[in-house]
């Protein structure tokens, strides 16, 4: 008798195919949202500066309006109050490098500069720099290197293709010597602009020149000090958030914080997506830095992304829900017969335990036999078979 086989309706086979095909598409964008959150280097100087997984970071932005008038010395004054309260806090540099630091911070400020070289000049947008603002912003360098706003000497500066090329003719020109209402200036590298869409509608539309923020403020023209950035130790949910909130960015209609560390994360991403349509009304007189909307922009792409996997994910969730509610309805058991059977089952396997225990009684039984004085003498196993075939024999 031939055995029936199993035969599928093309319609279960078209909708079973395309339920995988939607799950794996749903798979896919959650991998593509991985991979673009995880190329944003600004939003991942904590990965980059957390030693282990036990000494965990975490990256906070705070932008100020030009109302609220950041100075350089309430920057230096909540630094300092920072390595008092991690040393309350009992939080200690375990790292096996005496000379690592807990914290990097980073602050910056806009403005408009003119360079000078002999009989050429250019005016071009600013940005005054402080603390480590090259590791928070890993700009494309094209030659030559970064310089850092704690050095002792601030006559140093980073320049685009475009103003070198204006300047020397060159991108080449690490080393080089510009003026800045006559004080000299040391170009320490050339960096590529970034010239997507994206970062052209974020305010990268023309050159912009980098120099320490003192230098910003003597000689150029310069607004007040609109993003301090942070990475600090996180040993509890929210810590290193809460703490820079309370010192900084009390002032909520003048100041704004981002915990940067978690933004593409699935639940920001979801915040994102119940935002819509409020998201852009902003009632703050805050100017955000070009790369804070480049930030925002990915923010809204990823959290598009996400909802279109959403929908994927949607689609073969509803195709299990109804298979399993018709498997229900269509069962032919009760829980009374699964308890039966089950039961039986139970009853079954105690009675091949209590069988297995009588037959090893029983051989341990006639492993043993009495002589005729009544010594129990024990014989082996081996001993009765070799007995048993002298016997037939």
């Amino acid at each position: 008798m031939k055995r029936g086989r199993l035969r599928l309706s093309p319609a279960f086979l078209l909708v079973s195919i395309s339920g995988l095909i939607s799950a794996l598409i749903c798979g896919i964008l959650l991998l593509v949202i991985k991979c673009m959150a995880g190329a944003q280097d600004t939003q991942n100087m904590a990965e980059r500066w957390s030693y282990s997984e036990e000494n965990r970071a975490a990256q906070v932005s705070v932008f100020f309006s030009e109302n609220r008038g950041v100075t350089e010395n309430e920057i230096l004054f909540f630094e300092h109050g920072l390595d008092s309260a991690l040393v309350e806090a009992s939080i200690t540099n375990t790292s096996t490098n005496p000379d690592s630091r807990l914290w990097i911070d980073s602050y910056s400020a806009t403005g408009t500069i003119t360079l000078e070289r002999g009989d050429k000049n250019v005016s071009v947008s600013a940005i005054g720099v402080g603390g480590e603002f090259f590791q928070f912003h890993p700009l494309k360098l094209v030659s030559g290197a970064y310089f850092s706003g704690n050095d002792v000497m601030q006559d140093y500066c980073v320049v685009d293709e475009e103003v070198a090329w204006q300047l020397f003719g060159s991108n080449d020109i690490a080393g080089q010597i510009i003026t800045i209402k006559g004080v000299p200036h040391i170009i320490t590298g050339v960096i590529e602009r970034q010239q997507d869409r994206l970062s052209e509608a974020a305010g990268l539309k023309s050159s912009v020149v980098y120099v320490s923020y003192n230098t910003l403020v003597s000689y150029g023209r310069a607004n007040s000090i609109c993003c301090y950035e942070i990475v600090m130790p996180n040993p509890v949910k929210n810590f290193a958030f809460n703490y820079v909130k309370e010192e900084l960015a009390s002032d909520e209609a003048e100041s704004e914080i981002i915990e940067n560390t978690s933004r593409y994360g699935l639940i920001s991403l979801l915040q994102t997506i119940g935002e819509f349509g409020t998201r852009s009304m902003n009632g703050k007189a805050i100017i955000y830095p070009y790369w804070e909307n480049v930030a925002r922009g990915y923010e809204d792409i990823l959290a598009t992304l996400l909802f279109v996997a959403l929908l994927f994910f949607l689609y073969p969730f509803v195709l299990v829900i109804v298979a399993l509610r018709r498997a229900w309805v269509r069962r032919t058991w009760t829980s009374k017969s699964v308890y039966l059977k089950l039961k039986d089952k139970w009853e079954r396997f105690l009675e091949k335990l209590r069988a297995k225990k009588l037959a090893k009684k029983e051989e341990r039984r006639k492993d043993k036999e009495f002589d005729g004085l009544g010594v129990i003498k024990v014989e082996s196993r081996k001993e009765r078979i070799k007995k048993k075939k002298n016997g037939k024999k």
